[in-house]
């Protein structure tokens, strides 16, 4: 059913279950001449872009797997993506929570496992955000939002794998 307002309460009990699309373009930009004529004979580089948005991403495989490590990978955007999703909705939750954050940062990490095939899978992602909140904000009630915002963080609801968080919180003086 999706998240209707069925055992929800408070700030998010207005949301109902509605169907989004997200459009995106990769384009191999990687052809050195001959195509793929050999495993060594071309680059893994392409460019992810959207609809709308002003700059392409710059991608490439892992440089494990022959990729460019000035590039963004997918594994390293699909941690940033778990690492996005929790922290907007953890702002969204302490605005309406009146806590007020005044400085975020995550040093997301994800462990990825290779089999002897070539294949592969994540195995967990941890999520490290620090986060300073205002004086008069509630440090307990700001890092309880965090357990909110993982249940709520649409892409960590889409993986099939661990999404830990370890945050910190901080008040500034």
């Amino acid at each position: 059913m999706g998240r209707g307002t069925a055992g929800w309460s408070g700030p998010y009990a207005f949301y109902m279950a509605k169907a989004h699309q997200y459009k995106t373009r990769v384009q191999w930009t990687g052809n050195l001449g001959p195509g793929t004529t050999a495993y060594d004979s071309y680059s893994r580089d392409h460019e992810v872009a959207a609809p709308g948005k002003i700059v392409a991403i710059p991608g490439s495989s892992d440089p494990n797997f022959r990729g460019d490590a000035t590039r963004y990978n997918p594994e390293e955007l699909l941690v940033a993506s778990l690492s996005q999703c929790h922290m907007l909705w953890y702002l969204h939750l302490c605005a309406v929570n009146k806590v007020v954050v005044e400085a975020y940062q995550d040093e997301a990490i994800g462990t990825m496992a290779e089999k002897d095939d070539g294949s592969g899978s994540f195995t967990e992602v941890i999520l490290r955000p620090v986060v300073t909140i205002s004086p008069d904000s509630d440090v307990r009630h700001a890092a309880e939002l965090h357990n909110v915002a993982a249940k709520l963080c649409f892409i960590a609801n889409s993986v099939r794998f661990p999404v830990r968080h370890q945050p910190q919180v901080n008040q500034s003086r």
